[in-house]
This record gives structure tokens, C-alpha cells and sequence, in this order.
């Protein structure tokens, strides 16, 4: 994308969410802070995605992990967010870590079976949680602020959530431009050079593949203190596949993408879902049409599934 049609769409969205707490009402802002919220889950995958050349189908396990996690926390007498969240979070960068350590000793097609096979596992955990609602999920009292905001503000949540965005892009931006940054993506082209001057691939992606949990996670913390319900949808697979249709309607490798990518989906259910009954097929329409005329970025995308690409080199 032109750096100065890119920049300038990075400029708009930053006016209309500073604006929109002033110029929306109180569902039409929720709407907003939901877009923000995905966009953290979409930058996490975009890591994968875009930078580690890793395609998941699962990483709503760990949206569901931060959202249950932190429902149970606070049902257990824990209500400060302070607490909550670093524990919901953690929680999610574990089980990133346990399934990143086994699904990552695959590649392609393989690696994203065995990630939506965890997904699963995870996902019929949550539905046999009887104690929590089961199918039905459960309610969540809101995580408070030691008084600091109220949570329960519209208003002051959406801040807090736009707050803790742009903070987790910037440092996303520093991430993937520092040395890091540059083996996660050498391991992306090519893992044989990266091996032959004595850098690991596997750790270099498992360290992506726990803090992209670890931001799904937070996510999920996020998503289940905004609707104030839990349910384990959340983690479902159908779930994933939005994150990672978010994050090709914006655009891989740029971590501004999953920002715009959520925006627009969202929108999009929204708008398309007011229009017609059938609003699913239109949706899926438009990220075909997006895809195709993704073109380039399509066929890398593809390419990252054959699993001879990792052993040629």
C-alpha cells in the first residue's frame, strides 16, 4: 500500500476514534470500543501472519482463555482489574505456550489442523463448565479500577480501551522493527540461512506465537468487561476465522492492518446485519472480493501452506 494513503488512512481512524465519544450514542460507541478491541486480537494474529509466516486457525482459544479466566477470577471474590487482567493475560500466554510448544513442530496445512484441533479441545472445556452456565456462559460483574473509573462509563471504558491500543501498537511497531523483528521475519523467508548462522526458528516463533496469545487473551479480557457476558463462543473455530478474515481485510504484515481489518468487519456485520437476514453471504462476498484483489499478498499467504517450502529452504 502507498506509505501516503496508508498514513492518511491511519490519520482518519485516529480522528474518528478520538471523536467518537462526543459524536455517538451509548451502542453506537460500544460498537467502536468492539472494533478496538478485536483490532488488539488482530494485530496479535497479524504477528503470525504477517511477520512470522504462520497461518493459525485457532487463536480464539485464547480469546475465550483471557474472557474465562477473568469471569472466574472475579467470581471468586478478585474484582480489582489490576489483579484480573495480568492473571487473565498470563493464564493465556501458558496456554500459548503449551500449544505453540507442540503445534509448532509442524508447518502449513499441518500447523493449522493442529491448532484448530487445540482450539476445539479448548472450546468443549468452556461448554462443559456447568458451574459457569455451560452452553449458555455466565454474566460478568466488571473488573473495577480501585475507584480510578468507573467501569460501568461507556465513555471512560472506551478511553481506557483506546488507551491501551495504541499502546500495544506503538509497542508492537518497536517489536517487529527490532532485531527480533528481523529473525521472526528471516524465519519467515527462509529458516535454512537463519539455522546456518545459529539462530533457533523455533524459538524466535514461539516467543511470537505466546505474546499474540497473550494479546488475544487480553482481548477476550477486554470483550467479556465491555458485554459483560461470557459464553464459550468466544473460543469457537468460527471465531477464529474472523480474526483472521480481520486481519486480511486490512492488510498482513503491517500491524496497522488488523486495526482497519477489525474496524471494517465489524462495520460490516453491523451495517450488513441491519440490512438483510442473510447478511453472512454478503460479508463472505466482500472478503473474496478483498482477497482477490489482495493478489500478491494472497499468494504469499498460500505459499506459507505448503509444508515443502520449510524444507527446501
Amino acid at each position: 500500500m502507498n506509505p501516503m494513503f496508508r498514513n492518511t488512512i491511519l490519520v482518519a481512524l485516529a480522528a474518528i476514534f478520538a471523536a467518537a465519544p462526543w459524536a455517538l450514542d451509548e451502542f453506537s460507541l460500544n460498537l467502536v470500543t468492539r472494533m478496538l478491541i478485536f483490532g488488539i486480537a488482530a494485530m496479535g494474529v497479524d504477528l503470525l501472519v504477517g511477520f512470522a509466516g504462520l497461518v493459525p486457525l485457532g487463536h480464539a482459544a485464547f480469546l475465550g482463555l483471557g474472557a474465562y479466566a477473568a469471569g472466574i477470577l472475579t467470581d471468586m471474590g478478585l474484582e480489582s482489574a489490576f489483579v484480573v487482567w495480568p492473571l487473565a493475560i498470563m493464564v493465556g500466554a501458558l496456554g500459548a505456550a503449551i500449544i505453540g510448544g507442540l503445534s509448532l513442530r509442524s508447518s502449513g496445512l499441518y500447523f493449522i489442523m493442529i491448532t484448530l484441533a487445540f482450539a476445539q479441545m479448548i472450546y468443549y472445556v468452556f461448554q462443559s463448565l456447568r458451574a459457569y452456565g455451560g452452553d449458555d456462559g455466565f454474566a460478568l460483574t466488571r473488573n473495577t479500577f480501585a475507584g480510578l473509573i468507573d467501569p460501568y462509563d461507556s465513555r471512560a471504558f472506551y478511553f481506557l480501551t483506546l488507551a491501551i491500543t495504541l499502546v500495544i501498537f506503538l509497542l508492537l511497531l518497536r517489536v517487529v522493527a527490532s532485531p527480533f523483528g528481523v529473525a521472526l521475519r528471516a524465519a519467515r523467508d527462509n529458516e535454512a540461512r537463519l539455522a546456518a548462522v545459529g539462530l533457533p526458528a523455533f524459538g524466535y516463533r514461539l516467543v511470537a506465537f505466546i505474546l499474540s496469545g497473550a494479546l488475544c487473551a487480553f482481548a477476550g479480557v477486554l470483550l467479556a468487561n465491555l458485554t459483560g457476558y461470557i459464553t464459550p463462543g468466544y473460543g469457537s473455530w468460527p471465531q477464529s476465522g474472523e480474526l483472521l478474515m480481520m486481519v486480511l481485510l486490512g492488510t498482513a504484515g503491517t500491524i496497522w492492518g488488523g486495526l482497519l481489518g477489525a474496524a471494517i468487519f465489524v462495520a460490516l456485520s453491523e451495517v450488513l446485519s441491519e440490512v438483510s437476514d442473510h447478511w453472512m453471504f454478503y460479508l463472505g462476498l466482500l472478503i473474496v472480493l478483498r482477497v482477490l484483489l489482495a493478489g500478491g499478498e494472497t499468494t504469499k499467504l498460500l505459499k506459507r501452506l505448503d509444508p515443502r517450502r520449510r524444507a527446501d529452504g
